[in-house]
């Protein structure tokens, strides 16, 4: 069995060098941008939700690896679910960097779960949450 390490590493550097949600949404219904100024990642998420659901969603903007492949991932987990669930993937994902998630848990974040190291390394911790906390903070105006 590979080391569980370096398989995360290579999801985290397959979303930064191929990522599938960079590109502009034009009819997206909610922008926002999310800024880490101590490192200078940039993102500005975009979302179309209609009737409680993400029905799409993408994202633009310049950071480090690990804040452009959480955010690509996170797209990834959340186009198509309710804006409910993509809430509480949100929460689960905060709750793996700052505490630890059972295995359940890890299960349901899928390659999200690639992030979970991140959590040993406090400088990066921003990095990664940089697209989740600025989905939380759009989808609660």
């Amino acid at each position: 069995m590979a080391d569980n390490s370096t398989f995360y590493r290579e999801i985290v550097i397959d979303h930064n060098m191929h990522p599938i949600h960079k590109r502009g949404l034009p009819d997206a219904n909610l922008v926002l941008e999310g800024v880490n100024p101590s490192c200078g990642d940039d993102i500005i998420l975009q979302l179309k939700v209609e009737d409680g659901i993400i029905r799409d969603g993408a994202y633009t903007g310049d950071g480090c690896a690990i804040s452009q492949a959480s955010a690509d991932i996170m797209l990834d987990m959340i186009i198509g679910k309710p804006v409910e669930e993509a809430k509480r993937l949100s929460a689960l994902f905060l709750k793996m960097i700052r505490s630890g998630v059972t295995e359940a848990e890890l299960e349901e974040l899928e390659e999200a779960a690639a992030l979970q190291d991140i959590a040993h390394m406090p400088s990066r911790v921003k990095c990664a949450v940089l697209g989740w906390h600025t989905m939380d903070e759009m989808l609660e105006e």
